[in-house]
């Protein structure tokens, strides 16, 4: 038995469980929010964070977020500087994507505490429109602030392909609450970073190498890169020359 193998996979899920317990989704239908103040950055309750999607069939946090080197990055925006259209194909896939994030408190689940609401970059827009526009302000205001009611719908709902946020600010200005456990709850909420690590530049490098050079067994698991990331990479010129030039030249 490999005891190693065994606690990586313990953390890997003890991760995971918190991370669902601090992340909040919109279920379908209509749900009535309030975004708190975040205590980290009192300047800004918005966190914009960046992400590798679906390599080896997983998400890592880019340290790009937070102003550092990213050797994913990095070999995305070598391979767009090659003048090779299956080059550029790939590194659109690998380049790091925005997500953003609000701390956020659920009517009716109050007592649950603060969590984090990720989403992309077109309610992100119309948040920003709104806390811009002087008819509604500070939104996030502890005590004159405004709720937020969350449309979520399915793809299936509406026909397309994709599903839908709506958001809609409520007219009244209210407090987050006036239970002194819930305000307590708001102002000892935990650090975004708790949720997602953030890898070494070595342990990404080496995440970049296994995405473009699976193992045997890796190919054939489910929770490993897909038959079409290996088609993909392998199609793509000279990746293994600017993987050696950027990393072990």
């Amino acid at each position: 038995m490999d005891l190693n193998a065994i606690k990586k996979r313990l953390s890997q899920l003890q991760t995971t469980n918190n991370r669902t317990s601090s992340l909040w989704k919109p279920q379908p239908g209509k749900t009535q929010i309030r975004i708190v103040p975040y205590s980290f950055n009192k300047d800004n309750p918005f966190i914009e964070l960046f992400f590798h999607y679906n390599l080896n069939n997983r998400s890592y946090l880019s340290p790009i977020s937070f102003g550092r080197p990213d050797p994913i990055e990095e070999f995305a925006q070598k391979l767009k500087g090659s003048g090779n259209k299956e080059d550029y194909q790939l590194a659109k896939k690998l380049e790091a994507k925005m997500r953003t994030f609000a701390p956020v408190v659920v009517r009716g689940e109050e007592r649950q505490g603060v969590r984090f609401w990720g989403f992309g970059k077109t309610v992100y827009q119309e948040l920003l429109s709104i806390i811009a526009d002087p008819d509604y302000g500070d939104i996030t205001d502890p005590v004159n602030g405004r709720d937020v009611v969350v449309e979520f719908i399915t793809a299936e709902e509406s026909g397309a392909s994709f599903p839908k946020t709506n958001i809609r600010v409520k007219p009244n200005q209210t407090a987050i609450s006036d239970d002194p456990d819930v305000l307590e709850l708001v102002k000892t909420q935990q650090e975004i970073s708790e949720i997602y690590q953030e890898l070494s530049y070595d342990d990404l490098t080496g995440v970049l190498n296994d995405w473009l050079n699976p193992s045997e067994d890796d190919a054939t698991e489910e929770t490993q890169v897909s038959t079409a990331d290996l088609a993909a990479s392998k199609t793509v010129s000279n990746t293994t020359e600017a993987f050696d030039e950027l990393f072990n030249s």
